[in-house]
């Protein structure tokens, strides 16, 4: 009975440790923080979706095209863009390329991958955009909309670019694919996004 306590024990906080973010908040650069201040890796992310499977949301945020032309992760359980590229493919000289829109039903759309769950907006939610920009956009407007528990993923899917060296510029530093997690470009249909 008491080897039996112990297996249950260690099982219970092997779960509840896959629960805690260790991403430091003070380490999160400006621009990726959110008002839920709760941050993960993608090996935190993985570990977690393998821990908890069916219970948590996972979003990609970027746009149609990243997902096509970059991969997605095999984890997702929708491409819910956040932003998309204007339809005219202006050029926004201030980012230095093609401009973006907000995408006005970012949070139907969402609202409609966390029904087809079964979960509801106090379930743990994670949003993931290239390198964790826009995810925390992302989480903001969540937030509006009452959820309650969004986690993004800061290295995003792509990861940080190398500030030196002979990558210097690439996004090679961190990220979902540079962590090896399963990712692919034969893209589900189920999971993207069409516009209703």
């Amino acid at each position: 009975m008491h080897r039996f306590i112990v297996v249950l024990l260690s099982c219970f906080l092997g779960i509840a440790a896959t629960a805690v973010h260790a991403v430091d908040e003070s380490s999160v650069p400006e621009n990726k923080r959110t008002e839920f201040s709760l941050y993960l890796t993608p090996d935190e992310a993985w570990e977690m979706l393998q821990a908890k499977p069916g219970k948590i949301l996972f979003l990609d945020v970027r746009s149609r095209a990243e997902a096509t032309y970059v991969g997605m992760p095999i984890a997702v359980d929708g491409l819910v863009p956040f932003m998309e590229h204007d339809p005219f493919w202006s050029w926004d000289n201030k980012r230095g390329t093609y401009a973006v829109e907000p995408l006005q039903n970012f949070i139907p759309e969402a609202n409609r991958r966390l029904q087809e769950k079964g979960l509801d907006k106090n379930d743990m939610v994670f949003v993931m955009c290239r390198s964790g920009t826009r995810s925390a956009m992302a989480a903001k407007r969540l937030k509006e909309d009452g959820y309650t528990k969004v986690y993004n993923l800061v290295e995003g899917f792509e990861g940080d670019t190398s500030k030196t060296g002979p990558n210097k510029g690439q996004r090679v530093v961190n990220g979902w694919k540079n962590a090896g997690l399963p990712w692919t470009y034969k893209l589900d249909k189920n999971k993207m996004y069409f516009e209703q």
